[in-house]
């Protein structure tokens, strides 16, 4: 199982289902009525429109000859990329972060989480109080409050939750 879920993982289960089914040379709608399902609901499956539950999933395997959880796992990795990538595109409000403080980069483009250390840096060097308070409570100030504290150089005004 190990090697199967390294291999697809991240992958939605519902393609990973269709792969096997032509690999198998299943058509849907039988295999969906040989496991009690409808066929539109596993046909939403294998496009990766919606959701595996649990109990679907045990037929499935079953039927199939996998291992027990397999496409159970399968979904619960692509739930997790789903969120971490909703987690990525999250930024701060950019009606309230002046452009021209990111001049050198295209502010939409920037990956907020990763440079969130040079993002903060900036705002608390060159920017106003506004900014400052969006970038406290869009990274949180125990976050804002570490970065500034190991910076060298200039000392920063430390930031209380507001």
């Amino acid at each position: 199982m190990n090697s199967y879920i390294e291999k697809y993982k991240g992958i939605h289960p519902g393609i990973v289902l269709e792969r096997e089914l032509k690999k198998r040379m299943i058509a849907k709608r039988p295999f969906a009525q040989a496991i009690g399902e409808h066929p539109q609901t596993l046909n939403a499956i294998t496009k990766g429109k919606r959701k595996l539950n649990i109990p679907l999933a045990l037929k499935i395997e079953k039927n199939l000859g996998f291992e027990e959880g397999t496409f159970v796992l399968l979904q619960t990795y692509f739930d997790i990329m789903v969120i971490n990538q909703s987690l990525e595109n999250q930024r701060p409000n950019l009606d309230i972060i002046r452009k021209s403080l990111f001049w050198d980069t295209d502010i939409l483009k920037i990956d907020w989480q990763k440079h969130y250390k040079s993002v903060i840096r900036r705002i608390f060097e060159r920017g106003n109080d506004q900014e400052k308070q969006e970038i406290t409570t869009f990274y949180g100030a125990e976050k804002v409050n570490s970065v500034l504290m190991s910076q060298t150089g200039k000392p920063y005004t430390i930031y209380q939750n507001c």
